[in-house]
This record gives structure tokens, sequence and C-alpha cells, in this order.
């Protein structure tokens, strides 16, 4: 599912760094591709735009004089490709950095860092409460988000294909653990806290919070901006906007009524996270 604006930007390569913020500027808009999930990037009850990463990612392109936000509604595994055929200008959608993604697009410096959690039944919050215990139990079935990083962790964790269930969207996960059809969810904690109010009664439960590690690194929840390879401009100046705000405490006052607290601040880079070597 893609659905883009009818405005379009010129995405043949640029060089010196790109000139897609000058457009934007003249536009006076921006494209944001989201995937409708909670609490990073959705559509709201009232047919707003809203999450963190629209409402952190517009304070900041306001700074940068773009004062207009225009949503483009994708599935989470679209988004990449979305962005490289310029079907919207940024990814706003809380896209953990990773080296895999780094070799893909640009990203920027993370607007926050949230551990992952497993969504369970509650019949099942004790006895698989952790993502060892999915590991362990030959027939637990662990949902995931397609092209989200939880997918490539089962698989690294050595959970058999036959054992993951991937879901298009966040609902649909949670969907898929109220039927049955997978026994919990993995997502960020900041995801599944949303979830969760939105179900109230349902029985369900988030497991304690947990880093996941591979190969010694631990892979951590870190959401950031995607933008095209090419406008390494607009990238950094957002970059250096996106730190102001963050040091100036307004990356809590706008994302803190969303769900997101002073635990999921963070001074992470992306140049680390690319690395693959995190400290």
């Amino acid at each position: 599912m893609l659905a883009a604006g009818c405005t379009s930007v010129d995405i043949s390569a640029q060089r010196n760094g790109g000139n897609l913020l000058d457009q934007l500027r003249d536009r006076d808009t921006v494209r944001m591709g989201i995937a409708n999930e909670a609490p990073q990037g959705f559509i709201g009850p009232e047919g707003q735009l809203t999450g963190e990463g629209p409402e952190v990612g517009g304070a900041v392109f306001r700074r940068l004089g773009v004062s207009q936000v225009e949503p483009v509604l994708s599935d989470f595994g679209s988004l990449i490709p979305g962005l490289r055929a310029g079907l919207f200008d940024v990814i706003a959608a809380g896209m953990y950095v990773t080296p895999q993604r780094c070799a893909q697009i640009l990203l920027s410096d993370p607007s926050y860092n949230a551990p992952e959690a497993l969504l369970l039944r509650g019949a099942d919050a004790i006895r698989l409460g952790s993502l060892d215990a999915f590991i362990a139990d030959p027939s637990a079935k662990l949902g995931v988000l397609i092209g989200g990083v939880e997918q490539r962790i089962a698989k690294a964790k050595g959970i058999p294909d036959a054992r993951v269930v991937a879901f298009d969207t966040q609902a649909s996960g949670v969907d898929g653990v109220l039927a049955g059809r997978a026994d919990g969810l993995m997502l960020s904690t900041v995801s599944l806290r949303m979830a969760l109010a939105k179900r109230p009664g349902a029985g369900l439960q988030i497991s304690k919070p947990f880093v996941p590690v591979l190969d010694n690194v631990p892979q951590y929840g870190a959401g950031a901006f995607g933008f095209r390879q090419d406008q390494t401009r607009l990238r950094d100046m957002f970059d250096t906007e996106l730190r102001k705000l963050k040091r100036d405490g307004e990356w809590l006052r706008i994302a803190g009524p969303l769900g997101f607290t002073e635990d999921e601040y963070t001074e992470l880079t992306t140049e680390e996270l690319c690395s693959g070597r995190p400290r």
C-alpha cells in the first residue's frame, strides 16, 4: 500500500549535496513518508498527521524554512523503495539506524532510542516473557513487522521462518496476537505502550524491555529520519537543527504527549550506528 501526494520533485542524481532543500523551500512543503504506526508517524482520529516523526520532523523543517507537511502513507517495508523512487522527500517513521539501511539511504542522527519488548497474551506472559523463551520453545510463534529490524533479529537468533509471523502493520500484528496467529509481537517499547493503550481490557501484557545483542553488538532501537543518498546537504542541515532542538529540550516537549519519556532521549549518532559499533 502506497498513497503518494500530487506534488513531485526532480530526483535525478544531484551533485554537491543536492538541491532538494531549495525545492522544498520554494514550494514550502515537505512530503513525509509514514507507515501509519503510532506513536512514530500516523493519521490521528480527526484525520490529522501526528506522531514523533512528523511532529519533530515538522519542527526541524520549520527551522529550515519549510512550514507545511504533506503525509504519504506506505507499508513500512515500502518506505525505502518509495523514498528512493521520489514518492516522498523524507522518511519520518522512526526508522531504526542499521548498517544495512545506511547502505541504501542517508539517515539523520537518531531522535530517540527505545528498547524492544514483547506483546503477549496474559496467559503467556510468564512462559514467553523473553526472547530467549521464544528461541527455546519449538511451538512458539513470534510476530514481527515486514521490513522491521525485528525480522532480522529473529532470523539471526535462529528462530525458524516457520515460527516467525510477519505482519504488514502494527495493528495487524496486535490482532494476530489476539487471534492466536502469533504468540507474541516484538516491537519497540513505545510502539507497544501505544498499542496497549488502544486495547484496554484486551488481556495483553508487555514484557520487560530488552536490547537484543547480535555478534556482541547491541541492536539499539534508535529511530531516525531517512533521506535519499544524494541529499547530504539536506541531511546535514536537518541534523544541525535536530541537535539544537534536542539540546533545547524541545524534543521532549513535542514527543512527551505522544508517549515518549526522558528514557528514550539519546545522544547516539548515526555515524557510530552505521559502523555497527555503537558505544
